[in-house]
């Protein structure tokens, strides 16, 4: 399997790059490799694997409009995306958090190339018991308040929608749990006051048997692609290009439906600038 991606011009690794794949690469000729990295988000039940096959044919659309060979490097916790990141030693990057995003971004090293549709108005909803809206929010203080895993980006827009509220985190007792499906049971049954969740099916669910929502916060656009700064104006501009066009033909209709994502939108500059500051990086 890898050797017949690396003759289409791709290669699928993990990190790190495994022996057969730079054997792979090497057959596909003489082309510099451009290492795509992807992180998918920690609240999330999928394998390495699987998160490759996901992203196996955008990156040979990629590679086929770049003329120049793809790898893939699935970085499966946010440490590992961070020190890659910071090191740019990925070219191009999907990240689903987008306060990795923002952190990348707001230092120069990344620039936002595009964003998910359908996926730009991410907001997280605090789960309750009570019938009515938060009004007097000082009044939350010394309840229980549980949320996905504390550096997932439902937690980190949890705490900037309490910061832009008054609230700080010393005045709540928080609670994380590893999956956002189980922030409804935590309510449920008592355990917390408020459960945040930012996953429309769960809202659904918790709404379906009765339970409420009492806020919302902001929305702020996930999933997003990162072109590395090392990248020279023109490949960046190639690859903005061809992910904003995957959806535009249908081989690249192809390309997206392994994905599940229905296509890439510009990034706004304006609207980054914005939510990095509200989000305190």
């Amino acid at each position: 399997m890898l050797r017949t991606q690396a003759l289409q011009g791709t290669s699928i690794t993990r990190w790190p790059v495994r022996p057969l794949a730079v054997l792979a690469l090497c057959l596909a000729g003489p082309a510099h490799a451009l290492v795509l990295g992807v992180t998918e988000g920690v609240t999330y039940r999928a394998t390495d694997g699987q998160i490759e096959e996901k992203f196996a044919p955008i990156a040979e659309a990629l590679s086929k409009s770049l003329r120049q060979p793809v790898t893939i490097k699935v970085m499966s916790s946010y440490k590992v995306a961070r020190e890659a990141l910071g090191t740019q030693a990925v070219d191009v990057v999907f990240l689903h958090p987008a306060h990795l995003a923002f952190e990348a971004t707001k230092g120069g090293a990344y620039k936002a190339v595009a964003w998910t549709a359908g996926y730009t108005d991410y907001k997280v909803s605090l789960l309750c018991k009570d019938a009515q809206p938060i009004s007097n929010w000082k009044a939350v203080a010394g309840k229980t308040l549980v949320t996905p895993d504390a550096d997932s980006i439902t937690a980190v827009l949890t705490r900037a929608m309490l910061r832009e509220k008054g609230v700080s985190d010393s005045e709540l007792k928080l609670s994380t749990t590893r999956y956002q499906d189980a922030v409804p049971f935590y309510v449920q049954n008592g355990f917390a006051a408020y459960g945040a969740t930012a996953s429309t099916g769960v809202v659904k669910a918790w709404q379906a048997e009765g339970g409420k929502t009492c806020a919302e916060s902001r929305g702020v656009p996930i999933k997003q692609w990162l072109a590395s700064s090392k990248l020279d104006a023109a490949t960046t501009a190639q690859v903005r290009d061809a992910l904003l066009e995957l959806s535009a033909n249908d081989a690249g209709r192809r390309a997206l439906a392994a994905s599940g994502y229905s296509g890439f939108v510009p990034a706004s500059a304006e609207t980054e600038r914005t939510l990095t500051a509200w989000l305190g990086y």
